[in-house]
């Protein structure tokens, strides 16, 4: 049976289209021949350029750039896909958005975290924007993981070296392959998860997955296949989101796009 997963991106993919081929080319090699993916990312227009980070660092202007992850889980759910995967580290309003659809939804960040603890004993984050550290410990201590993180750590990458090394990598995945093995040194680390999908993809798409006899995870490709395997236990068991509680509860469609319609929040369209 075919499998149809909404992929979300926090970037605008039409301003980084080598990084989306990469993408899909990567998936394919991953995914069943089964499971079809559908690429979205924010919408046109959503930043003055092709980097999100100079948003997505601050706060305020990522809460309201998560409304877009409402809307685009919810456009999921009424176009029939399967899941809903949220491919960015920090999985915007991830609680939100299942409390709001019955369909698997899937954060990167969450799925990493967790699979992290069933490789080695204490996992490190490497990323490029780290004005985010705050915010991964808060959900780290959320997860109630924070005792199997070693720690959250810049790699002195910027956006445009990971973009660029798509086409000459050498340069970004010795530089990351340098921070990782100072920070398994310093801190015991014995996994590595390379926080932002567009590092973590450039890693993986050349064959890094271990520095030295520490394992580096392909986050995008353990959503991915989470996704898979979410829709596959719906089917098989029936299990769905837990819809008890103030955290899983939520008011009737109606209600939901009265608020939307309130805060102008339905003329985000995917």
């Amino acid at each position: 049976m075919t499998t149809r997963i909404w992929h979300q991106s926090f970037t605008v993919l039409r301003d980084v289209p080598g990084y989306e081929a990469a993408m899909r080319s990567h998936l394919a090699r991953v995914l069943r021949p089964d499971t079809e993916v559908v690429f979205h990312g924010q919408a046109e227009g959503t930043y003055p350029g092709n980097y999100p980070g100079d948003d997505i660092g601050y706060g305020y202007t990522y809460w309201m750039h998560g409304n877009q992850w409402i809307a685009a889980g919810r456009a999921a759910a009424s176009q029939g896909f399967d899941a809903y995967a949220m491919c960015t580290l920090p999985n915007p309003m991830l609680r939100e958005a299942r409390s709001m659809l019955d369909i698997p939804v899937i954060g990167f960040g969450e799925t990493c975290f967790h699979l992290a603890t069933m490789f080695g004993q204490r996992f490190a984050v490497v990323l490029f924007i780290d004005r985010m550290i705050p915010l991964y410990r808060e959900q780290i201590r959320g997860y109630g993981l924070e005792a199997r993180c070693a720690g959250i750590f810049a790699s002195g990458l910027r956006f445009a070296d990971v973009l660029s090394g798509f086409d000459a990598p050498s340069a970004v995945i010795t530089r990351f392959q340098e921070v990782a093995r100072r920070i398994i040194a310093e801190t015991g680390a014995d996994v590595i998860i390379p926080g932002e999908v567009p590092l973590n993809l450039l890693l993986a798409i050349n064959g890094v997955n271990r520095v030295d006899d520490v394992p580096v995870l392909d986050g995008l490709a353990s959503t991915m296949k989470m996704a898979e395997l979410m829709v596959d236990l719906h089917r098989v068991t029936g299990i769905r989101h837990s819809r008890h509680g103030w955290a899983n509860s939520v008011p009737s469609d109606g209600r939901v796009e009265e608020v939307m319609r309130f805060y102008g929040v339905d003329r985000l369209r995917f």
